[in-house]
């Protein structure tokens, strides 16, 4: 496949839905299936062409559906099989692609294979976990190495009935498959192909970058102060996963025109990237990175009303990065945020300049070249929530944080606290406000989760109501990103940033067919820049309604964005 080739998933315009939180149908206080169902004329009309739903399967919930114990069943908070059903067909009436997370790493430890697992060493299902030998120290019993887990303390979890531990990078009721052997790979593609032929259109394939494994269980080396070192390496990005994945896509993926994303933490490079999905060779379409999500001080932070500070020079070389370095060898989407990281008005915005701060975030981002993921919220400029107790939190890896550094450590519960809440995922995972009634639209009784206090000024309906919204800016963008006259440009041209060492303005040029220029001020103040070499044609889109044109002394005011038509002088 050719980096040009047209795709329907290149040219896409994605929204993830974090399926608890977005919209209850049937006023239990969770979000579902036919909630989506019921919403699905906004999300066309914001300009959305692909949904990804955040898993639905049957679930114990110890990570909001992430620890699936049973692939084929929906979860009867979500609803039926005959809603997804319902769903994806109505979904595909009006235009709309439906993508789901497929969970890849982990089961529940309440799913059925790993009850049998846990039964005996000989028990058939086995061999569907990864279990070892711990060691004894000094007289003790210990982890068989010392990897820490993503959610805190040992990635090895005991078990008394067969004296043996077995891995669970992210939570103990969460253990990780063996995709060592056969048996679990063919399993995951018997499944795969049940939700294809049920008609979605691909998958969003979670923690796929921690599928391979070291086949040598050794304790890592890295220098730190921890008791568990989060050595990534030691279960992230290893080449063996590349033949599992490279199985699946000849077994089950290309067998149907779909897009497959991978989710591949852990430290990847773009030379890894386009391992995962490179036009000649590689096994998914794109692949999500989070190297962009943390370019501020936000883990700095110990007090709610220290100022977040974006380094703006750090996320302007990350971009470049990772456009120029995925460019023509293998697709990307490009995000701000998603169920895992802060909201995006409190992360890199200004909560007291929401259109002017959001707007220019959508426009610095969402005219650079990949397919664009949405996650719900943003487009409203949904804000943090302001956490004082950890009962505040659902999150089991901020539970999990809390035993070890606040219970066992005996750190200050109120710097924890103040710290977490800058970073907790569970800030993404407030409900969705639609409207200004008491449960924000979401549903007729209390959610099962955290509702903003700004509800009622940030919501859905008064986003529509308002002459200037981040919604409206939103639609404006993705309207260009669809218009025949820009598509070639917008979706396959070149990437080029200019002014690379401006420490306030991000600046880039976009040529194919026609030369696209946007610049957007990233601060809360003015500024000037200088801009030789192109005359502008018209403005394509601006936040401001009285934008210059004299690009040689460019005055940009408070989060101005302008994306200008320019020819070369």
């Amino acid at each position: 496949m050719s980096f040009y080739e047209k795709k329907w998933w290149k040219e896409a315009i994605g929204y993830e839905i974090y399926l608890k939180s977005f919209k209850d149908s049937n006023n239990d206080g969770i979000g579902d299936l036919n909630g989506i169902r019921e919403k699905l004329d906004y999300l066309k009309d914001l300009g959305v062409t692909l949904l990804w739903i955040c898993p639905f399967y049957k679930s114990p919930m110890d990570d909001n559906g992430y620890d699936v114990s049973d692939y084929f069943t929906v979860d009867p908070a979500f609803g039926t099989l005959d809603d997804m059903k319902n769903l994806i067909k109505e979904a595909h009436q009006k235009g709309l692609k439906v993508i789901i997370d497929f969970v890849l790493n982990q089961t529940s430890d309440e799913h059925q294979w790993f009850i049998e697992s846990r039964k005996s060493k000989n028990n058939p299902y086995r061999d569907y976990y990864i279990w070892a030998d711990g060691r004894v120290v000094d007289g003790k019993l210990i982890e068989p190495t010392n990897w820490a887990s993503f959610f805190g303390g040992s990635c090895w979890e005991y078990d008394k009935q067969t004296e043996q531990f077995y891995m669970k990078i992210f939570s103990k009721k969460m253990p990780d498959l063996n995709w060592a052997n056969k048996e679990v790979r063919l399993a995951m593609q018997e499944t795969a192909r049940f939700w294809l032929d049920l008609g979605i259109d691909g998958f969003r394939a979670d923690a796929v970058a921690h599928i391979g494994r070291r086949k040598r269980l050794s304790d890592s080396t890295m220098k730190s102060t921890e008791k568990y070192k989060p050595d990534w390496r030691m279960f992230s990005n290893l080449p063996v996963l590349f033949d599992y994945l490279k199985e699946f896509k000849e077994n089950v993926f290309s067998k149907y025109d779909i897009m497959t994303v991978g989710e591949v933490g852990g430290g990847a490079t773009p030379s890894e990237a386009i391992r995962y999905a490179g036009v000649k060779e590689g096994s998914l379409s794109m692949v999500f990175n989070f190297d962009h999500c943390w370019s501020n001080n936000v883990w700095q932070l110990t007090d709610p009303h220290q100022e977040v500070k974006v380094d703006l020079i750090n996320l302007k070389k990350v971009f470049d990065k990772w456009q120029r370095g995925q460019y023509e060898k293998a697709w990307a989407p490009i995000y701000w945020l998603n169920h895992d990281q802060p909201r995006l008005m409190s992360h890199y915005g200004n909560p007291k300049k929401p259109y002017l701060s959001g707007s220019m975030l959508g426009s610095a981002l969402y005219f650079m070249w990949g397919t664009p993921f949405i996650y719900q919220g943003e487009e409203i400029g949904m804000t943090n929530y302001p956490f004082k107790t950890i009962a505040d939190f659902n999150d089991i890896s901020v539970k999990n944080l809390y035993q070890i550094e606040v219970v066992q450590n005996k750190r200050s519960q109120t710097e924890f606290i103040n710290k977490i809440s800058f970073t907790s995922r569970d800030n993404a995972r407030t409900i969705m406000n639609w409207d200004d009634s008491k449960y924000a639209g979401f549903s007729n009784v209390e959610p099962w989760f955290k509702i903003t206090p700004d509800y009622r000024e940030v919501n859905v309906k008064k986003a529509l109501e308002s002459e200037k919204s981040i919604l409206k800016h939103y639609r404006k963008i993705f309207r260009l990103r669809k218009d025949k006259n820009y598509l070639p440009t917008l979706v396959y041209g070149t990437y080029k940033q200019i002014l690379k060492q401006n420490p306030h303005v991000y600046a880039y040029l976009r040529e194919a067919d026609k030369t696209i220029l946007t610049v957007v001020n990233f601060f809360d103040f003015e500024t000037l820049v200088y801009l030789r070499g192109y005359r502008v044609v018209k403005i394509l889109l601006s936040n401001y309604d009285d934008s210059s044109t004299v690009l040689t002394k460019l005055k940009l005011r408070s989060y101005e964005a302008v994306t200008y038509l320019v020819e070369k002088r």
